[in-house]
């Protein structure tokens, strides 16, 4: 039995997808910070973070979108129109509206905050390197 026969397991796969693609959205904001903990976390992040600053920039919306839609059509539910961030978090952050404005804002947000998460981090493995280079036998 798969989403197509089953509506809870369809409701439930569409939860998933929501929680995700909400930590998607996290990573790709925050993640650079954990590079400073975990460095080879970027390799990782880079690329997520790319995709998902490409996505805003670009206007496009995200395949989990579509996907999580699907599964709650399947599973009885209305699906929603527009984007993730404009159903789930627009009413939170930006209550009028998401606009085109505001969607490159959000990406050249995302672009600044990791800008300056690995400018930290380049900085500490820097100080790191001086530290043990300057440390005499």
């Amino acid at each position: 039995m798969h989403a197509r026969e089953c509506p809870v397991i369809a409701r439930l796969l569409a939860d998933v997808v929501l929680v995700v693609h909400f930590l998607f959205i996290v990573f790709v904001v925050g993640g650079g910070f954990l590079t400073l903990r975990w460095p080879r976390l970027a390799w990782a992040h880079v690329p997520c973070a790319l995709w998902g600053v490409w996505i805003e920039l670009a206007g496009w919306i995200c395949p989990l979108t579509p996907l999580e839609n699907e599964l709650r059509r399947r599973g009885g539910a209305a699906g929603y129109a527009g984007g993730f961030i404009e159903h789930y978090l627009l009413g939170v952050v930006y209550p009028t509206g998401l606009t085109r404005e505001v969607q490159v804002l959000l990406g050249v947000a995302a672009v600044g905050i990791n800008l300056a998460a690995y400018a930290l981090l380049l900085r500490v493995r820097r100080a790191g390197s001086e530290a043990s280079g300057s440390a005499g036998p």
